[in-house]
Parts: C-alpha cells; structure tokens; sequence
C-alpha cells in the first residue's frame, strides 16, 4: 500500500466503492477503507441478499399456487436453511464482485476500521495495528445501522434486526415485525409466504406511512388477504424474553394487547455510524445524527467529505452512489449538476412491490398545487392478467395548469422496474400530455403509465 492518496474513502458500500471507481476513472490514485466485506450493508446484509430471500418467497407462491396456471405440483413446501444459504451465496457474489471492480480499476483496498485525524490523515486499525494514511481528500461513507430502541434492545437472539433475521437458524413459527417500512414490510412478506405466522405493528396510522394513502390501503388489503395481521397507531410497549419465547405488549387505541411469538424483529429506521471516526477530533460539523456538507458533500473541514446515510437525504443505495460521483467530480474540477432529491425513487420489493417518486397527492394538495390525477389499475391490464398479477395500479400527479408530473405512485407485480421511466420523464420536465403520446408496447405492465396519464386528462382508452 502506497501512504499517499489522492482521495482516500472510508466505507466500500454503494457509495464508497461507486466513488472509489468514478474518481479512479478521473485519474485519481484512489484507496478505500472497510472494516468488514466489501459491498458495505447493501450487498451483503441489505439490498442484494434480502431480494434474494424474497424471490425464494416469490417462487414458492409461484409453486404453491401453480394450479392456477394449469400446472400441477405435487409436495411443495419451503426449505429455509435452503433460501438462506442461496441468499448468502448470492451476496458472496455480489462481494466479489467489487473485489473485481477495485482490482480493475487499481484501488487499494485497506482493511480495517479507519479514524480521520488531523492533517487530512486517516488511521486504519486492524488487528490491533494502527497505520496511517494520508490524502488530498478523504470521503466518509460509514453508512448505517439498525435503529434500536430504549425498550426494544437487541439481543440477536429473540429480538433481533435485519441482519439476523436473514441469517437465522431455524425458521420461526410466529414473528412480530415492530415498523412497517420498506424492512419491516419485506420480511414481513417473506416469512408469511413461506409459513410463518406474522403480526406487524406500526406507530403510525398505516403501513408504509411514507408512502401515498391510497398504496398503504392497497397492501393493507393485500397483506390481510394474506392472513398477515396488521396493528397500526400502535406500540411495543416492552418485550418479555424469558422463557422459550417472546411475550410482547402492545400498546393500541383500544387498549394493551398481549402477543406470544418466538422471534420479535426491530424494523424502525436506521442509525448512521458516525462513532468512533474521528469527526470531533478534527471538527467535523454535525445536527442530529447527520454529518453536514454542502451541495457537493463538503464538510466544514477543508479536504474532507461525507456521503451516503451519514448526511441528510433519504438512506437509500442509489442515493448514496449519486452523492458519490458527484463528490468525486467535484473534487477533481469537473462542474457536477447538484443532486434533485425531490426526484428520487423510492422501491420496497414486498409482493406486491411498491415504487414512487416525487409528491403523494397529499403532500401536492398542502403545496397548493390545483392537480389533476390519473389512476389505472392492473385489473384492467391485459399483460397483468395474462400474469396473474392483477393486483395494484399506477396512480399519476399532475399540476393542473402546467401539466408537470409532480409524483408517481405504482402497487404491482414488477413496478420497481417501471418506476425509473417516471424520474426520466421528471428530469426532462415532460407534460402530461406528451407522457400520454408516448407510445408505450403491448402487451406490458408499463401500459398502465401511459394509461394512467391518459386517465388525468379523461383520455383513457382500457377503463
């Protein structure tokens, strides 16, 4: 390993390793620092190895339902350990993967847990040897944590996180599932497909609070059909391990509830990593948790920079390498276009999987904008039936008088795949009116957008 850098990043997940391979691609002599796998969370404990734990679910559906495509399966049942082991192996691969990129790319990889200190310096411990690093630049990317709550403490065994409840050892019979954000609705999806008796309890009004009022009440429906029970404006008020299995006490409207399960799985927000890094020792401002930075992720502290969860901005993957390239091509002279973060796209692949950007009607109601909204159901999609997917539709927002797309909310088979024709059309300022003469091919689950748009200006042809 070389002492000098030009950039040096502390994190390899999405957004540490993205940056690592765009300033390399500009020239810069570039290292990256992790103290676990590379990939960070997202490849090995969040985005890849959960997506491959729910098509294990979405092809046991598929199985268990197989009668109605006219095939008959006889003695299906769900091989847990199985499903975990193959979500493993795919995270592996995906871990190597970067591993490939930072050879190609001629990226030092430096193991450890690295500390900034003063003098645009970073300390990489590793085994309990300290060696220091020094760069132009360095770029914190330390990412996130499950969120623990005072009177939900994690134990890893029977109150457990995401990471746990991927890997464990046997399959529970009953789960209580405390948040219903993209997480907690995932899993909860998951282990209620292959069998598992699922309770999710939710603070909040409805599930997936953060969502359009109109796709919360859609899974909802969705989930209950499924025999999944759902208490919302509800709290865990404490957690009773002992014994074999879990008592747990609910706090509802109604009054205090008791649950018995073998497994209770905290999914209420992420923690940003920010201990033990060396911010105050150098200066480095922070509000609440994030680390602050300008519109091209610099800190207060001359030569430092910070991406990804740590900063404010919603903690999702693709966030976190758009803050990366545009850091590094700041950095090294380039004149990046700021990031738009009210054109991100959200994506939570429960079934059905949910996909939006940009405002929910409510909150484009509350900005004053006079809208026009455009609604088409997958019932009436002729590729959704053909599927067996009818449930959900796409729901479109418009602004009235100038016909821009304010927001897009998709329920459906697929939708996390048709939402990024959505950001196009918002980062190239497209009507209504143009959306709905794009020609979009039959027979597809993208019809609907076009249809949906259509619907807006009384247009539509299949409803």
């Amino acid at each position: 390993m070389a002492s000098k850098y030009d950039i040096i990043i502390v994190g390899s997940g999405p957004g540490g390793y993205v940056a690592a391979i765009r300033a390399s691609q500009l020239g810069k002599k570039v290292a990256i620092v992790e103290k676990e796998s590379l990939g960070g969370i997202c490849l090995n404990w969040g985005c890849i190895p959960t997506k491959a734990l729910l098509k294990s679910a979405n092809v046991f559906e598929y199985i268990s339902h197989a009668e109605d495509y006219g095939i008959t399966v006889k003695d299906a049942k769900a091989d847990f350990s199985g499903m975990v082991k193959r979500s493993r192996g795919v995270a592996d691969g995906m871990s190597k993967g970067v591993q490939f990129l930072m050879k190609k790319n001629k990226i030092d990889v430096i193991d450890g847990f690295g500390k900034l200190k003063s003098g645009k310096k970073v300390e990489v411990e590793n085994d309990g040897k300290k060696t220091e690093y020094s760069a132009d630049n360095i770029i914190i990317a330390t990412g996130g944590r499950a969120k623990e709550l005072p009177n939900l403490p994690i134990d890893g065994k029977k109150i457990i996180e995401y990471r746990k409840a991927m890997s464990l050892e046997k399959q529970p019979k009953k789960m209580v599932v405390v948040g219903s954000g993209a997480i907690g609705v995932e899993f909860a999806y998951f282990y209620n497909a292959i069998g598992t008796e699922v309770t999710i309890v939710e603070f909040m009004d409805r599930i997936v609070p953060v969502e359009d009022e109109e796709v919360s009440k859609a899974l909802a429906k969705t989930y209950k059909k499924a025999g999944i029970n759902i208490m919302t404006s509800s709290e865990v008020t404490s957690v009773d391990t002992k014994g074999s299995g879990c008592k747990v006490t609910v706090k509802t409207k109604k009054g205090e509830e008791k649950l018995d399960c073998d497994v209770v799985l905290s999914a209420v927000g992420v923690a940003t990593n920010l201990e033990g890094i060396g911010l105050e020792d150098v200066g480095v401002s922070t509000d609440k948790g994030k680390v602050l930075v300008d519109d091209y992720y610099k800190t207060n502290v001359d030569g430092v920079y910070a991406i990804g969860d740590i900063v404010h901005g919603p903690a999702l993957a693709h966030v976190a390498s758009a803050e990366g390239i545009i850091c590094v091509e700041k950095i090294a002279g380039e004149n990046p276009e700021p990031l738009d973060y009210k054109n991100i796209p959200g994506c939570t692949y429960c079934s059905p999987e949910i996909a939006s950007v940009g405002y929910t009607e409510k909150q484009a109601k509350e900005a004053g904008y006079d809208l026009k909204i455009g609604k088409f159901p997958f019932s009436a999609s002729g590729k959704a039936s053909a599927a067996g997917a009818k449930d959900g539709f796409v729901k479109l927002v418009f602004d009235a008088k100038y016909g821009e797309l304010l927001g897009a909310h998709m329920i459906g088979a697929n939708v996390t795949e048709m939402i990024a024709e959505i950001v196009a059309v918002r980062k190239l300022e497209t009507t209504g009116h143009e959306l709905i003469k794009t020609v979009h091919p039959h027979p597809t689950m993208s019809e609907a957008i076009m249809e949906a748009a259509a619907a807006a200006y009384d247009e539509v042809i299949h409803i």
